[in-house]
């Protein structure tokens, strides 16, 4: 899938501001200014509109090591994330592909469409030793297009014909069409969902976070889920310094009160590509509150505005992130949450009898020709450890 290229102005419906180049691009990009400004007499606007590529993965499962992350495993269903949150630290990964981490990360697109039938060899592997798998650790497993293509429900299919614990991470009300599978697995103590809302003002989150649910939604899908028994939670991520702070307390009391049990924040990361694709959000969105927000994630990052080191890197240093911590340690407190946390069972899981045929689950999944053939095209494989890269942490 060939990368584009769109002049600086922002993209409605999209985070991104433009389509900067990767840190492995060889080519320089400069907008044609003559172009746009053509296009702008005549009204023409370059629309970005969401392709996906159909990818058959080598395997499914992605391992880390990380000692922060509570989890040594996870599933990414999906390459980019339509959501086109801006400060997604998923973003680089696109990099791997040739692609823009900016706008090509939200419009070009791939679906692992063989996923639950690599899951299903996996799992069966002699030897293999069930733990927690993350579902949401890197792009998030109910973007738009898994309305369209369903894997994420495959894979949980999977997952519970198997027995095999799972932790969901995500920001959209989609999670709550699989009520009947989560609520199964919830009853054997398998299963556990975080919903991410970083703000409760709809119209920072529109800006910020342009196709993902509205935070209303998110909430309402916290207490559909608590209401059919699955354990749920709510994390504050990420928290932006100066721009969502202020709603840390609102946003637990508000989880709180729909039935979430649990509580975590992350603090606002700006690894790689993902450093200039916010800042130029940032200017273009809140210019005179711009100097101010960065000012403050170079207090909690050591004057600098990134920090990958373990243990730091998701809750910051410094005094202003003290600060952040105990207000949300002290509202945690206030309103009950996390006052227990039993694991998800690993002796549940038990290899089934081959009996299900593995070629249904892509048949069974896949999306309808009429509505695949516009927006799909045929993609190169690559190994899932590619986009291995685990930095939103499953609490």
């Amino acid at each position: 899938m060939a990368s584009s290229f769109a002049p600086p102005p922002s993209r409605k419906g999209r985070g991104a501001t433009a389509n900067l180049e990767s840190r492995f691009s060889a080519w320089h990009r400069e907008s044609d200014e003559t172009r746009h400004e053509s296009d702008m007499a005549q009204e023409c606007e370059v629309k970005f509109v969401t392709q996906v590529a159909v990818e058959n993965a080598r395997t499914i499962i992605s391992r880390n090591t990380s000692p922060d992350i509570p989890f040594d495993r996870s599933i990414n269903p999906y390459r980019g994330c339509e959501h086109g949150c801006t400060y997604c630290f998923a973003r680089p990964t696109h990099a791997y592909l040739g692609l823009s981490p900016g706008l090509d990360f939200e419009t070009r697109l791939y679906a692992k469409l063989n996923a639950a039938e690599r899951l299903d060899a996996e799992l069966r592997k002699r030897g293999y030793q069930p733990s927690l798998l993350a579902l949401g650790a890197n792009t998030d497993p109910y973007q738009p297009i898994e309305r369209e293509y369903r894997i994420t429900r495959s894979i949980l299919e999977v997952l519970e014909r198997f027995g095999h614990p799972v932790g969901i991470t995500t920001k959209s009300a989609l999670v709550t069409r699989d009520i009947d599978i989560l609520s199964r697995m919830a009853e054997r103590g398998l299963a556990r969902v975080f919903i991410s809302v970083g703000t409760l003002d709809a119209k920072i989150a529109r800006k910020m976070e342009p196709r993902a649910n509205t935070p209303a939604r998110r909430i309402e899908a916290i207490r559909r889920l608590t209401a059919a028994g699955i354990p749920t939670g709510v994390i504050v991520a990420p928290i932006v310094p100066a721009l969502t702070d202020f709603d840390i307390e609102r946003v637990l009391s508000t989880a709180a009160e729909a039935g979430a049990t649990y509580a975590a924040y992350v603090m606002l990361r700006l690894p790689l590509e993902v450093h200039d694709i916010f800042v130029a959000w940032l200017e273009e969105h809140y210019p005179l509150r711009a100097r101010h927000v960065i000012s403050l994630i170079e207090q909690v990052r050591d004057g600098k505005h990134n920090s990958s080191e373990f243990g730091t890197r998701m809750k910051g240093t410094g005094l202003h992130a003290q600060l952040i911590r105990q207000r949300f340690h002290l509202a945690a407190r206030k309103l009950g949450l996390n006052q227990a946390r039993p694991p998800l069972r690993n002796d549940q899981f038990k290899v089934p009898a081959p009996d299900h045929p593995q070629s249904a689950h892509r048949s069974r999944h896949a999306p309808r020709a009429d509505s695949q053939m516009p927006r799909t095209e045929k993609s190169r494989t690559d190994d899932a450890a590619a986009d291995a890269n685990p930095q939103m942490r499953l609490f």
